[in-house]
């Protein structure tokens, strides 16, 4: 029987605490956070006698190390800045961690040797993208002799749209600021390469209620690296309604998405933060319902012929749960891999990005599994 720990009961994790506590094998899980309030909604959306809660401040490794040193698996579902920090309280504890944040992947490599060393197995970026659309990537790849490209296109748009954007913000803009402003990885004949910010527009269709819609690249994190010897060409791109992605590198070319603070009537102003604080108010939707789409495409050669491999989604609200889909489909993909990982159905050891895992026999059995719980994957075989 085992031990979990969710670390941050937001949205996602007290998703992950409430779906983790039904599996039988997993004796008791315990939900971290630094508030309260947090903490006391978690347990009563889970309602399980499994599930206790616990009041701590994750902000250093030491205060992460004390909260799972005793754990048998870990999920983090906490802000960029602590990723790093929580995979090395993890690696220090001895414990199984899934991570739902994908940057800074080469500095997690780093501890790769570490996590071996103490019979651990960390996977970074195991949510929805990264996360479902790397580990598609990779078994398109896979299932191809020769590959050429693997294009993973996914996002999160309101179901009920409003202008001047088009958009609402879920979680917290300061996150979807860098979508705007920072290079985007992507991998290119073998080889690493940072793209523009805003670069590589393409306007594209899902089904409706949807319908056109552009997107742009963005950092393609672990896929780049652990793919890029395997296909010519690899990118990661995020889908916005039709205009958004025009109207913000309109204004990213007049500066106002620069760091570079600029002097205003005596005083320094970061452009960037003045932005966002005027678009942050205009980005609250009237609703909460959003839809999550999701499109990865291969093509290349099977046998001699050409052949294109295409799956996609189109997931709305969770009414029954009542969460956002995009909470939904980053939570239930990391949910599954700690139980995996607690039922001894992934042996691996070290740092293990989800597209190293989910691939081979493993493939159907967990797209199955994600159905179950809502996440349906349509594929497509084409030439």
């Amino acid at each position: 029987m085992k031990h979990a720990v969710v670390l941050g009961t937001g949205m996602i994790g007290t998703t992950v605490v409430r779906e983790l506590a039904k599996f039988p094998n997993i004796q008791r899980v315990t939900a971290v956070d630094g508030s309260q309030k947090n903490i006391d909604k978690c347990l009563q959306v889970a309602d399980n006698p499994k599930v206790t809660g616990k009041l701590t401040n994750l902000q250093t490794k030491e205060d992460i190390y004390n909260v799972i040193k005793d754990a048998d698996i870990a999920v983090a579902c906490l802000p960029h800045s602590l990723s790093v920090t929580a995979v090395n309280a993890a690696i220090a504890a001895k414990c199984n961690l899934v991570d739902l944040v994908g940057s800074q992947f080469e500095e997690k490599m780093k501890l790769d040797h570490q996590a071996k060393e103490v019979g651990v197995i960390i996977v970074p970026g195991c949510g929805v993208a990264p996360g479902i659309t790397n580990f598609l990537a990779a078994r398109g790849i896979e299932m191809l002799d020769e590959a050429d490209d693997a294009v993973m296109v996914c996002g999160g748009v309101p179901r009920h749209p409003l202008p001047p954007l088009w958009y609402q913000v879920i979680f917290r803009l300061e996150s979807v600021m860098g979508l705007y402003t920072r290079p985007a990885l992507a991998a290119e004949n073998g080889k690493l390469v940072n793209l523009p910010p805003l670069s590589g527009l393409e306007t594209m269709s899902f089904p409706e209620p949807i319908g056109e819609c552009e997107a742009v690249v963005t950092d393609a994190h672990s896929a780049a690296y652990t793919l890029k010897d395997k296909v010519k060409h690899l990118y990661e791109k995020t889908v916005r309604y039709s205009g958004h992605w025009r109207k913000m590198a309109v204004l990213a070319e007049l500066g106002f998405l620069d760091q570079e603070p600029i002097e205003v009537n005596g005083d320094l102003v970061s452009p960037a933060k003045l932005t966002e604080k005027i678009l942050e108010p205009k980005l609250h939707g009237q609703s909460n319902e959003d839809i999550t789409v999701l499109r990865v495409t291969t093509k290349g050669r099977k046998d001699g012929v050409s052949k294109t491999y295409t799956w996609e989604m189109i997931d709305f609200y969770d009414h029954d749960r009542n969460i956002t889909s995009m909470a939904k489909t980053t939570a239930i993909p990391a949910m599954l891999v700690a139980n995996w990982i607690a039922n001894d159905r992934i042996k691996e050891k070290g740092i293990v990005p989800v597209e190293k895992i989910m691939i081979g026999e493993r493939f159907d059995p967990f797209l199955s599994e994600l159905n179950e719980y809502g996440i349906d994957i349509k594929f497509q075989e084409g030439h």
